[in-house]
């Protein structure tokens, strides 16, 4: 069974508000991270609010395959199943191997 133009119309609106979201959460971390920093520069709330900020903007598209791959097993939809799986194997590989490179 293939996904249905409803159900790729929810996929598309869930998504997007995923990653509004998230790089809308990130640019607030990371504009008071800033502020903080400006006026205290070794502050801890500010490298905090940094590292949150960036955190999360590098996971929002990690979610976002997450995501996908839920709904699209929701619609039953195999081959992008298989593809999303595949596209987060290949981040999965990618963020270990710069976590044991460091």
């Amino acid at each position: 069974m293939r996904a249905t133009e409803n159900g790729l119309s929810q996929l598309e609106t869930r998504l997007g508000h995923l990653l509004v979201t998230g790089v809308f959460l990130s640019a607030t971390a990371l504009l008071l991270g800033l502020a903080i920093w400006l006026f205290a520069p070794t502050s801890r709330a500010a490298d905090v609010l940094l590292r949150t900020g960036l955190f999360v903007l590098m996971a929002t598209p990690i979610l976002r395959v997450i995501v996908s791959v839920v709904e699209y097993a929701r619609m039953r939809d195999w081959f992008f199943v298989a593809t999303t799986l595949a596209v987060l194997t290949v981040l999965a590989v990618t963020i270990f191997y710069a976590l044991t490179a460091a």
